[in-house]
């Protein structure tokens, strides 16, 4: 029989939740401006970096297993990432899109460490650039 630690089970709970949180201004922000991933897919990629990232930590012993774990996110996000440049008529879009997939598995990894300040500032500097930072661009049409 398993045993159920339902101290665990909360705690998890409550990181997989603040990670989904924390990726939602991202998300909304992207939602908003139609910038191809969004509502659904920021906080997927966040609590799925910080539900691996879980899973690694309690799975294997050491650090240097949870190393290739955190690697193996931060590749596959990469991968992910990647799918959402596109060039077409020699302009490149889509990379803020790809940074900020990027940034929110970070969110997600740092949350399933309790590095909740880390994860924070993470969202908000995100969430600050992605709503600003159009002005500052001389090519409104670019991503």
């Amino acid at each position: 029989m398993v045993d159920i630690d339902l101290d665990l089970i909360l705690l998890h709970f409550f990181q997989l939740g603040a990670a989904l949180v924390l990726a939602l201004p991202i998300a909304l922000n992207r939602e908003h401006r139609s910038h191809g991933a969004g509502l659904r897919t920021f906080p997927l990629v966040s609590i799925a970096c910080c539900g691996f990232m879980l899973v690694g930590m309690d799975v294997y012993d050491g650090s240097n297993a949870e190393s290739k774990v955190m690697y193996g996110i931060i590749t596959g996000i990469g991968f992910i990432g990647g799918g959402a440049i596109l060039k077409q008529s020699g302009k490149v879009a889509g990379t803020a899109t790809a940074a900020g997939l990027w940034n929110t598995g970070a969110i997600g990894i740092s949350v399933a460490y309790s590095r909740y300040e880390i994860a924070i500032v993470l969202s908000v500097i995100s969430f600050l650039i992605f709503q600003f930072s159009d002005s500052l661009k001389s090519n409104k049409n670019a991503d």
